[in-house]
């Protein structure tokens, strides 16, 4: 039985001054043991869709004063950028539950709440495993991550009415062809707010203008628009808003080896002024002043 830290970690500042929660679900590494044995797959390919280095590269919030929710189980165990229960029929021994999500696009393509392959088409499983398995990862990994992220949010909601998540992902080159460089030609940002659903669009707007400011070539809601935990969590009319940012992975990594390229330093840097900006905007539309903290 995973326990909450096998499952997620909070990088708490000392002192929550912002509005903001920063949340990377996608950044955790770990692979449990039975897991792994279930698996046809060696370790490097199971670690081929998760978000590598996400964290890290937004881990700035946490100076400004914001906290960040972090996996720490890989997404090719299990996907908390899904709604809990999207299950692929193909994947089980026994019958899914009748209130299983079994048509949904994401579930058709091997993706749903429990993958059936990782990001480059390769099948995870040996063979059908337990639907047992999967409803267990659902209740010990999914909820506590989906409890604490709405916990955070209330946290600061509460205090002034006000609260953006700020949802941060990578993507694979190959998903935005022609960026092959940091300040390339290609795309390499894609902003999500659910096509203004999930977040104010000046706020949104400003983001953007942040980013093409340093030279990155930002696309809007292509073809990335956000994702569950976007379209969730983001609620403009009530004060909630929810940004989600894709970073194409070759501005930073090398994909094959999964290792920090020479421009991981200058993306970090670029993104901790990110914070810090935004930090101020979002403070100054919660109307905190110096002295009010976000949450107390």
């Amino acid at each position: 039985m995973l326990k909450q830290h096998d499952v997620l970690e909070i990088l708490a500042p000392a002192q929550w001054q912002v509005p903001m929660v920063f949340n990377s679900p996608h950044s955790g590494r770990q692979l449990p043991k039975a897991f792994v044995a279930q698996s046809k797959l060696a370790l490097h390919q199971l670690r081929l869709s998760e978000d590598t280095f996400v964290d890290e590269l937004f881990s700035g919030c946490v100076s400004v004063g914001a906290p960040m929710l972090r996996a720490l189980l890989s997404r090719s165990f299990i996907d908390l950028n899904r709604e809990p229960y999207e299950l692929d029929p193909r994947m089980f021994i026994e019958d899914v539950p009748g209130y299983a999500n079994v048509a949904s696009a994401r579930v058709a393509c091997g993706l749903g709440t429990i993958p059936r392959i990782v990001a480059e088409g390769l099948d995870i499983y040996r063979g059908r495993i337990e639907i047992a398995d999967a409803l267990q990862r659902i209740e010990s990994v999914y909820r506590p991550y989906h409890r604490t992220l709405s916990l955070l949010l209330d946290e600061a909601h509460r205090a002034t009415g006000f609260v953006l998540l700020f949802d941060c992902h990578s993507m694979p080159a190959s998903a935005v062809s022609g960026s092959q460089r940091f300040r390339g030609q290609g795309v390499d940002v894609v902003l999500g707010d659910r096509f203004g659903a999930a977040c104010d669009p000046g706020l949104a707007d400003w983001v953007e203008r942040q980013l093409a400011s340093a030279g990155l070539h930002v696309s809007r809601n292509r073809p990335y628009a956000g994702g569950f935990i976007t379209e969730t969590h983001g609620n403009p009319r009530n004060g909630r808003h929810a940004l989600q940012i894709e970073v194409n992975r070759s501005l930073y990594m090398n994909e094959a080896t999964l290792e920090r390229s020479r421009d991981f330093a200058l993306l970090k840097a670029l993104f901790d002024d990110l914070a810090r900006r935004l930090g101020d905007l979002t403070s100054a539309m919660a109307g905190i002043g110096p002295s009010k903290q976000a949450a107390e």
